[in-house]
């Protein structure tokens, strides 16, 4: 496991940023893992989504661990989004964690939004962090900063104020989802001394823009999901129309039914 986690660290200080796409079931999952994709996130919004709950309101802890055990069987490097880990106590938080790093897990990733769209005290996050991190020292801690996600004003000093307070718990990432300005992230890669996560953008700068802006790592968020969930409405509301289905790339029956480990092929 050590091997495992070292491997997805090293992920991050490669020439190119890693691509972290963000899976909300095993068959996303799965799939993406035959695509060649070495790592994998979860998505929070996804498996909120899919159990019928909100997001961010620590309403999932029991899917999120039930996805990673069942998404740990699988041949990839598995990073779990936590939300602000389920719980105001540190040390709760940390032994959900651990729990997770029992399955397999090589990283998760812990925000400091509020479900009321303010950001949380950055002590009491960094209290989690350094929880997290002497439960499980060599797992990576993603610490994401909601500045630019909440829209909060004056978002750049205060977004480096936490980066450094996170660090110094002993985050070993720093996610700042909701700017992909170039220059911003030039500023931010410059001036966090961890490997930086971006959110990637459909029709935002490209991954090697981004990684020569300084990011380290682009997450698709939930992007994957709501593409999913958009494709699946279309081809209904096409089917009811008796307009033509998009085909392009569907997946045939096998194909899916191969991504269950175990399950024979009723062709």
């Amino acid at each position: 496991m050590t091997d495992r986690r070292a491997e997805f660290r090293a992920l991050h200080h490669g020439g190119r940023p890693l691509l972290l796409p963000n899976a909300w079931d095993h068959a996303s999952a799965a799939a993406l893992a035959a695509r060649g994709h070495l790592a994998i996130g979860t998505t929070s919004l996804g498996v909120a989504a899919a159990a019928g709950r909100p997001d961010g309101a620590a309403a999932t802890a029991g899917e999120t661990l039930a996805l990673a055990r069942r998404l740990a069987r699988l041949p990839v490097l598995l990073s779990v989004d936590v939300e602000a880990g389920f719980d105001d106590d540190p040390a709760a938080v940390a032994g959900y964690v651990a729990e997770l790093a029992g399955l397999g897990v090589v990283g998760i990733n812990l925000e400091d939004g509020c479900a009321d769209g303010t950001l949380a005290d950055p002590a009491g996050v960094a209290e989690k962090v350094a929880a997290v991190k002497a439960a499980v020292p060599d797992l990576f801690v993603n610490a994401r900063v909601d500045t630019w996600w909440l829209g909060v004003p004056d978002p750049l000093p205060r977004t480096l104020a936490r980066a450094r307070a996170y660090r110094a718990a002993g985050a070993d990432g720093i996610f700042v989802p909701g700017t992909v300005d170039l220059g911003t992230l030039r500023v931010l890669g410059e001036r966090i001394d961890a490997p930086l996560n971006a959110l990637y953008q459909p029709g935002g700068p490209s991954l090697d823009e981004l990684g020569g802006a300084g990011v380290a790592r682009v997450s698709t968020g939930s992007l994957l999901f709501r593409a999913a969930l958009a494709a699946a409405v279309a081809a209904a509301d096409a089917a009811r129309a008796g307009a033509p289905v998009n085909l392009s790339g569907l997946p045939s029956y096998a194909e899916v039914q191969g991504l269950a480990p175990g399950r024979p092929d009723r062709g």
